[in-house]
């Protein structure tokens, strides 16, 4: 998925760039001593060199590669975006999503909430991946994680405020037009608005 690809390249790079660090201090270690041995040294020279190479090469193919989206799907960075076209519930969001590869989309920094910001034409609202479900007042993305970084418009989320005629608002959605900083609102998981997918190019 998505997520997996990314976590599985940062895991590798990260890993890489760990043992490299480690490689390195050895041999600097090493060389402040007179009587280290000269091949031990070529050895493990050779190992950072390679290691470095791999780590080059596994970032370069990740983010170079010839990727591109499906027609109708815009890109940003190296991910792929749909708002779409009909209306409908979260889970009818969601399951649209899904049935194309992708899932509900996750925000994960302030450059992608500005690009999301200007995706759709102004005053849409569009489903994201961010519910409270489970638990009252505790907001995951669609991939698990618990939300840290958020942009809800003020006093944003409210569960209707009270309202009776609003019910229990336990699905989040994203309105343009409005502060980029502060464009979220909290809905009834059944209203029917568009949605926005996402998926890996």
């Amino acid at each position: 998925s998505l997520f997996e690809e990314r976590d599985l390249l940062k895991t590798i790079s990260k890993h890489m760039e760990n043992n490299l660090t480690e490689l390195r201090a050895q041999l600097t270690a090493m060389t402040e001593k007179s009587d280290w041995p000269s091949k031990f040294y070529i050895s493990l020279h050779t190992n950072c060199l390679m290691m470095k190479t791999n780590l080059i090469f596994s970032i370069s193919f990740f983010y170079t590669e010839d990727r591109c989206c499906p027609a109708g799907w815009k890109m940003f960075g190296r991910t792929c975006y749909l708002l779409s076209v009909d209306g409908g519930s979260w889970d009818k969001g969601r399951q649209d999503c899904r049935d194309r590869g992708a899932d509900l989309v996750v925000i994960d920094s302030r450059e992608e909430q500005v690009f999301l910001s200007d995706l759709a034409p102004v005053d849409t609202w569009s489903w994201i991946g961010l519910t409270d479900k489970e638990v009252e007042g505790t907001w995951k993305w669609t991939d698990g994680r618990s939300l840290t970084t958020s942009y809800w418009d003020a006093n944003q989320p409210d569960n209707g405020g009270g309202d009776p005629n609003c019910g229990e608002e336990d699905c989040a959605h994203i309105q343009t037009g409005k502060e980029t900083e502060k464009n979220w609102n909290d809905r009834s998981c059944d209203t029917s608005l568009r949605w926005i997918c996402e998926k890996m190019a």
